[in-house]
């Protein structure tokens, strides 16, 4: 049990800084820096912004679930 929420902390918590990076900030953020110099259409798309949002909602609540249960397994190991 703890090894699979070690590996669920983990992948969630590697996912969660990539998609937070790819949101677009007031510079662009590293989301620019994949298209190069070129914007592409689906860059400045409001459904793939919304897309993204719930994404990143999506994955940072498994991933506080997960902290949740990596304490609560903590807690009753004692």
């Amino acid at each position: 049990m703890k090894l699979a929420l070690d590996i669920g902390l983990l992948v969630t918590s590697l996912l969660l800084v990539v998609l937070v990076l790819l949101h677009r900030g007031k510079g662009g953020g590293l989301s620019s820096l994949f298209g190069g110099g070129v914007q592409s259409s689906l860059a400045g798309s409001s459904v793939v912004e919304r897309n993204l949002d719930r994404l990143t909602i999506f994955v940072g609540v498994i991933w506080f679930v997960l902290i949740l249960g990596t304490g609560l397994d903590i807690k009753l190991s004692n």
